[in-house]
């Protein structure tokens, strides 16, 4: 991915890190759009100890003129913006009938407003330059029903159905638009929430993803590696999920 710009959503933490350390690896410069300077300074750091190149931009992704003004920052420092992986997101748990309206408000302000916002932005400098890659990260929650975090998973699900949307809708500008439904990630804060082990009692590998089995995937898609996938979400679930 030598010589490609790649804008990164939510890349301070978790998953987002290790797409965001990745893509500097196999050759991308990354933009990491964040809410959190702190977390974002510390990917930022990370990547430039090990030889890469990465900047941050900062700001909120919820309303449809900072999305633009953060990629249009982000474009402009790189020249260029060859892909797009939207991995910001919340993740709130809550029995079903505690949900409450600001629940339901804040998950859908990030987990598809703000996907969709950068998303347009970022559509838009693609078809300028004449193509480019998009990866949504939606949750297995999408596809595999739970009791605590419905209003979560019925996001992800709009995540998925917004990536057929797009998909079809950008093909056309040579521009492939996918997205990945993990499974359980063995992240900082999902060790802190302490439901790793359940779920890896239910995953035939027995363990819960590491962040870089989840990143490995989104770089295929993101890079030029990925020639004619379209729409499509793909599961990593390590046997959790089998349809």
């Amino acid at each position: 991915m030598q010589g490609q710009a790649i804008i990164v959503t939510g890349g301070g933490s978790g998953l987002g890190r290790a797409i965001c350390l990745g893509l500097a690896a196999a050759g991308a410069e990354v933009a990491i759009i964040e809410l959190n300077a702190e977390s974002a300074a510390a990917t930022v750091d990370a990547i430039k100890a090990g030889g890469g190149r990465a900047f941050s931009v900062i700001g909120d992704i919820t309303t449809r003129e900072s999305a633009k003004a953060l990629v249009d920052a982000a474009v402009a420092r790189a020249g260029r913006v060859d892909g797009l992986v939207n991995c910001a997101g919340v993740y709130p748990r809550r029995p079903i009938l505690e949900i409450t309206d600001a629940d339901w408000d804040f998950s859908f302000s990030v987990n598809v407003r703000g996907l969709y916002n950068v998303s347009v932005a970022a559509i838009a400098h693609m078809q300028a330059q004449g193509g480019g890659r998009i990866v949504n990260i939606a949750s297995i929650d999408a596809l595999k029903a739970h009791p605590k975090n419905a209003h979560y998973a019925a996001m992800k699900a709009a995540v998925v159905s917004l990536t057929k949307s797009m998909g079809l809708a950008c093909a056309p500008d040579n521009i492939l638009i996918n997205g990945v439904a993990p499974a359980g990630i063995a992240t900082e804060k999902a060790r802190a929430a302490g439901f790793l082990g359940e779920l890896a009692a239910q995953t035939a590998l027995g363990r819960a993803a590491e962040p870089e089995d989840i990143a490995d995937v989104v770089i295929f898609l993101i890079s030029e590696k990925n020639r004619y996938m379209v729409g499509e979400t793909v599961a990593i679930s390590g046997g959790y999920f089998i349809p």
